[in-house]
């Protein structure tokens, strides 16, 4: 889907927040397949989110479903009807077609919504930070983009 086939929206900002994470969700799949290729190891750590290059794919994939669903809730939207992410044991096999259904997903709930209801009031976010939902699109641009950047590091490191 490209930028042509997005709607226009109220507020234009939520346009290029829809355009950012399209890019950048494909973006971190793409840096995922090439970790995955060269037998990358995460860290160690007791968060079950890298407990593998599988569970780190299905964390973004949860993510990216958990963010337009948690801004319709809050905006009294209609759920957009994303399923959860597949399992850790199933997300490589599943994950291209599970982005683009999420991605396909959030083109339309905020076409409607005007400018100002982007920017106040703030809402608790499941981990209990307040948001507005502008910056809630930012923290969902930024997100793959982290991780892929993490991807990177990590494979520059082991070579």
């Amino acid at each position: 889907m490209g930028e042509n086939s997005l709607p226009i929206y109220k507020y234009g900002g939520a346009r290029a927040m829809v355009q950012l994470h399209e890019h950048y969700m494909r973006e971190f799949l793409k840096t995922w397949m090439e970790a995955k290729k060269a037998n990358l190891s995460l860290p160690k750590t007791d968060d079950p989110a890298y407990a593998s290059l599988e569970a780190l794919l299905r964390h973004i994939c949860s993510a990216a479903r958990g963010y337009i669903v948690w801004m319709c809730e809050v905006l009294s939207l209609p759920d957009p009807e994303i399923n959860a992410a597949p399992e850790p044991e199933a997300i490589e096999e599943e994950a291209k077609a599970y982005i683009e259904n999420v991605l396909a997903r959030w083109r339309e709930p905020l076409v409607h919504v005007e400018e100002e209801r982007f920017h106040r009031p703030e809402y608790p976010a499941r981990w209990k930070t307040k948001y507005c939902i502008d910056a809630m699109m930012e923290h969902a641009v930024m997100h793959p983009l982290r991780h892929e950047f993490q991807l990177r590091r990590l494979m520059e490191k082991a070579g």
